[in-house]
């Protein structure tokens, strides 16, 4: 389903939210340009615009643009190399959760220690050591148990390899292009709704200005940053219905292009696609809610 394929769109709106308020003259007015460009142009007509005038104009497989890794972007989708899991690679996705509690253990024992005795610990190195380089050792152990397929460009396509088709990379870049800018905007909101005088008082103890917003403004932030971020992540959910208008087969299209057609009953078929994005819906809103009960102000 394309829901479940975007659903996380753009990880780095966080990023393009701060670009907006740097001093730096080419990164903000970047941002700025990217923002109010993607935000006032209608998804649907992105969707097309990915659809048919960009993938759909790609020449096909033969003249395809290689790229690093034997990949290939053509008409017929982004065709990669396909993994192949051997015996014992179980083991190493096993060791990822693992590596997970380490660093929460790690973070509390980080934080205890810096109360206790001012000093910081690399937190961040730290666990960004321990989440690849235990998986990563597990896997150099055991002798590598993972294989690739490369694609073969046989006849007028490609033999082997995996394919990301069209339909489906328009979607990934429609939704989240336009929905980032809408959370793009909503952090910028959430950073000028701190008192300037919360980052004054951390440069003058010394902190340096990427200390500042990652540990004094943007945890403050947060807390104005959750509900709306809820309403961007609803519409998210609610937008990847339009999938259906470049032939991608998300719930949408099956329920209302499959089920409808073999059984003819439209009111069922309707109400169950209904309830099952009301299902999602209301899912997502109850993880958030709980998000945000965890940020929120507590009052002693």
């Amino acid at each position: 389903m394309a829901l479940s394929s975007a659903f996380r769109a753009s990880p780095k709106t966080g990023v393009v939210g701060i670009s907006r308020l740097s001093k730096n003259w080419l990164l903000a007015r970047a941002a700025t340009v990217y923002v109010e460009t993607l935000r006032n142009i209608p998804l649907l007509l992105q969707l097309l615009f990915w659809y048919k005038a960009v993938l759909s104009v790609l020449p096909g497989p033969r003249q395809g643009y290689w790229l690093p890794l034997s990949i290939n972007l053509s008409n017929r989708g982004l065709t990669m190399p396909r993994p192949i899991i051997g015996e014992g690679f179980e083991i190493v996705l096993s060791t990822v959760p693992v590596a997970v509690v380490l660093t929460w253990v790690m973070a509390r024992w980080a934080k205890r220690r810096q109360i206790a005795t001012g000093q910081p610990f690399p937190v961040f190195r730290a666990s960004l050591g321990l989440i690849i380089g235990l998986p990563l050792a597990v896997f150099l152990v055991l002798g590598a148990p993972l294989s690739f397929e490369f694609p073969e460009l046989k006849g007028f396509n490609f033999v082997g390899g995996m394919v990301i088709h069209p339909e489906l990379t328009a979607m990934l870049f429609g939704i989240s292009l336009y929905t980032a800018t809408y959370i793009a905007e909503t952090v910028r909101a959430g950073i000028l709704a701190v008192s300037t005088g919360q980052s004054e008082a951390a440069f003058s103890l010394g902190l340096r200005p990427s200390q500042t917003m990652r540990l004094i403004v943007v945890p403050q932030a947060m807390r104005v940053i959750i509900p709306p971020l809820t309403s961007q992540y609803l519409n998210l959910t609610k937008n990847s219905s339009l999938a259906l208008a470049i032939g991608y087969p998300d719930l949408v299209a099956v329920f209302a292009g499959s089920t409808l057609n073999i059984t003819g009953h439209a009111i069922e078929v309707i109400a169950i696609t209904m309830a099952v994005y009301l299902a999602l819906s209301l899912v997502t809103a109850a993880l958030m809610n709980w998000f945000n009960a965890r940020v929120a102000l507590v009052e002693r």
